[in-house]
């Protein structure tokens, strides 16, 4: 990201975050007219115990040196969670970002090796950008990787672009607002990366949905939940699913459905396991 974007991405997530707290919750009356729901930039510094010029300086993007202190107080003020807290240094101060990886596109054989090894479960790996890197045969039964392109291995392309996406997903508004806000969270990690940018770009000019999404400032983690799954073969499945860090390469995750033993979802899973010749 440029500078111009990097002081944008700052002050519409303070401000986002400000308008989501009302002045009693934080102690103040709430009478008078307010031409912003939410906090006044002035409140959140008298809160967080700073001046308002200081403040305001920080939410246009010129707190370059900010400490970790007077963050941590507007975190506290803006009831930040942890997710929220480290994304909120990211964007402050992007001269300690860290440097866009040069992302791997293959996965070590190892690696390769632990999915293949996973025959009850389906699992894939994504990188910082949410696209899918590798995957094992019940993965591909499942979402059909192998016969996509790799630019339709990406999770937030398919969810926006895919015109088969809310069939595929009948909770799609909840899959893709939580893909947003982890891909929101990768952008606030890597403002550098040409190829984020790019997909960012892409999504918004191409999904009115995903602009949406993004102008809501949500980041998060998606590193458990539950995924409901039409299959056109398999009928509808719910897949618990965890996710790893692969050690060796860090912006790369492990992704594994873990049915409950036992379930219909995992008699289907072995059905369309034997199906497809898994």
């Amino acid at each position: 990201m440029d500078g111009d974007r990097t002081e944008a991405e700052v002050g519409d997530f303070l401000r986002s975050r400000r308008a989501r707290i009302r002045p009693e919750e934080v102690g103040l009356p709430a009478h008078g007219r307010r031409r912003v729901p939410g906090l006044r930039r002035e409140e959140v510094a008298q809160l967080a115990g700073v001046s308002v010029d200081y403040y305001i300086r920080l939410e246009q993007g010129r707190g370059a040196h900010v400490s970790d202190a007077v963050l941590d107080a507007v975190a506290r003020v803006l009831r930040l969670d942890d997710t929220e807290h480290a994304y909120l240094r990211a964007v402050a101060r992007p001269a300690r970002r860290r440097a866009s990886p040069v992302a791997a596109s293959r996965v070590r054989p190892g690696v390769q090796a632990l999915l293949d090894g996973m025959e009850r479960s389906p699992a894939f790996v994504v990188d910082h950008r949410m696209n899918v890197l590798a995957w094992n045969a019940l993965a591909d039964a499942l979402s059909g990787y192998g016969r996509m392109t790799p630019a339709e291995r990406n999770v937030p392309r398919q969810l926006f672009l895919d015109p088969g996406a809310r069939e595929l997903y009948p909770e799609w508004a909840a899959v893709a607002s939580s893909a947003v806000a982890h891909l929101r969270l990768g952008a606030g990690r890597y403002a550098d990366d040409a190829e984020l940018c790019a997909l960012i770009g892409e999504l918004s000019v191409k999904s009115e949905d995903f602009r949406r999404l993004w102008a809501d400032h949500e980041v998060r983690e998606c590193s458990y939940g539950v995924k409901r799954v039409r299959h056109p073969v398999a009928g509808l499945l719910t897949l618990p699913y965890e996710t790893l860090t692969v050690p060796s390469q860090p912006d790369q995750t492990l992704v594994v459905y873990t049915p409950e033993r036992g379930s219909e979802t995992e008699e289907r899973l072995a059905l369309l396991g034997s199906w497809a010749g898994v």
